[in-house]
């Protein structure tokens, strides 16, 4: 018999000890090594021995009997997906507690099955009671999903495999399964990742598209092993904020489809609504004329996006000032205000700095740095920026903007939306970048430029300011002036 082989796994990486410690050398995380049996049902002995069996090897023009891809019959889900589920595809699903993952997957489903595909929910969190009541509740109780309440990885697959192979399997949670193959406690990284590698060895082979259900840590991550999510097609992410209506379907990983592409639904009473034009959600309660706001044109995926960026600048009396930023990242805003103070004169280690991306969206490429830095000078100098105008452009560690990629889609969103002007790198200027936007541009070639023109419409509303001079670093800027 084999001998029984105890390790100490940690819970966040999946990394194995001989002993345990505090912190987990791979991951860097502290307290999460747990004592496992890593012992196989198999005795090592005996697996060395056994032989392969061939198998027939397939050429890439075999033809396919349906649809390469199937509809979900939301247009959303299907623009993060790539176009739909691929036959044999898993994916993973993670998101915080309550923001919507079950209501997306069960309003997914039962159009799917209304469609008249075989469509199976398997819960392993609630009731069979409690999936009926959130599809009452949402008007979907009349769709023909096939729900049932069951933990047991081989139960599933045994029941799975017999009739007609479900064309879509949703399981929620991947951590409330469990495999006999493995003797460890449901949830463990051993559990987690058996349970898994079963599930996805029976989506390559019948072909039905699985969705797994993924827990998150208090940082945002999806708990449990790593290397799950290396084994499934696509990794998506589930955001938003409690107190925001909206909420925002991410692609991390995905590998039949784009990873940079956003689904926007609004949390309503009745479920999630489809969103087909998130600007004007992020822009419907934008308060005009006030300092310290700018409309950035940015780019989540191929679809443009405008959202204000909310800027607040304000005397400190803390020997070391706060940078507070949400919805951006903070090394961004750190390296934004060190050029305003290095190359354009603006001195802001006397003052609290707050940057806010309305309405919950989280920004991730760098485009956004010219917003940022034309919202954090107007509130400095309290200079109301134009209301029709679109800030976009990356800010390089010399104070040069550097331009950024598909500036007419950013410019032909902006125009739609009623905006006027376009303050954009200069390089972008060439071409026809606004001709059929028809908006006005101000090509930005130096970000001191930006500085003195923003800091010019504050000096010209309080009397106490003198004025700004033309093309140059203001004089309130200058260094050794304050």
């Amino acid at each position: 018999m084999a001998k029984n082989t105890l390790s100490f796994v940690c819970q966040n990486c999946g990394a194995a000890y001989n002993r345990w410690q505090g912190k987990c050398e791979s991951c860097g995380e502290w307290n999460t090594l747990a004592e496992e049996d890593t012992t196989g049902s198999v005795p090592v002995s005996i697996r060395s021995k056994r032989k392969g069996r061939t198998f027939a090897l397939e050429s890439l023009s075999g033809k396919t009997q349906d649809a390469p891809r199937l509809s979900s019959g939301m247009t959303e889900l299907d623009r993060v997906t790539g176009g739909g589920f691929v036959r044999g595809s898993v994916l993973l699903v993670g998101g915080d507690p309550g923001i919507g993952k079950s209501t997306l997957l069960t309003q997914a489903t039962s159009l799917m099955a209304r469609a008249g595909h075989r469509i199976v929910y398997i819960s392993g969190e609630e009731a069979i009671a409690q999936v009926r009541l959130r599809a009452e509740r949402l008007g979907l109780s009349d769709a023909p999903v096939q729900l049932a309440a069951e933990t047991s990885v081989e139960d599933i697959v045994s029941t799975l495999s017999e009739g007609a192979v479900p064309r879509l399997i949703v399981i929620d949670s991947i951590q409330t399964m469990w495999t006999d193959t493995v003797e460890s406690a449901t949830g463990t990284v051993t559990q987690v990742r058996a349970s898994a590698q079963a599930l996805i060895r029976f989506a390559k082979k019948t072909g039905a598209a699985i969705i797994l259900v993924g827990h998150v840590t208090k940082d945002g991550q999806i708990a449990g092993p790593r290397v799950v999510e290396h084994m499934v097609d696509a990794v998506m992410s589930f955001e938003g904020e409690g107190s925001q209506q909206f909420r925002i379907l991410r692609a991390v990983k995905n590998r039949f489809g784009p990873t940079d592409e956003i689904g926007v639904f609004e949390m309503t009473g009745l479920g999630l609504r489809e969103v087909t034009n998130p600007s004007e959600l992020f822009l419907s309660e934008r308060d005009l004329g006030t300092p310290g706001t700018a409309v950035f044109a940015g780019i989540e995926g191929t679809r443009p996006v405008l959202v204000e960026l909310q800027a607040l600048v304000a005397p400190t009396s803390l020997g070391t000032p706060r940078r507070a930023v949400v919805g951006w990242d903070q090394s961004r805003l750190s390296m934004v205000l060190a050029v305003l103070e290095a190359h354009c004169g603006v001195k802001l280690s006397g003052h609290d700095v707050y940057l806010n991306v309305a309405g919950g969206l989280r920004i991730h490429e760098p485009a956004a740095d010219m917003a940022a830095a034309a919202a954090l000078v107007s509130s400095l100098v309290n200079a109301q920026l134009p209301t029709d105008a679109v800030y976009f452009g990356e800010i390089s560690l010399s104070g040069v903007i550097r331009p950024v990629a598909q500036t007419p889609a950013r410019l032909k969103e902006a125009a739609k939306l009623g905006f006027k002007r376009a303050v954009l790198p200069e390089s972008a200027r060439g071409g026809d970048a606004g001709g059929d936007a028809g908006l006005s541009l101000n090509a930005i070639n130096s970000l001191t430029t930006l500085v003195a023109e923003i800091a010019a419409r504050g000096s010209r509303r309080g009397e106490q300011n003198p004025p700004a001079e033309k093309n140059a670093t203001p004089a309130r800027f200058r260094r050794g002036e304050g």
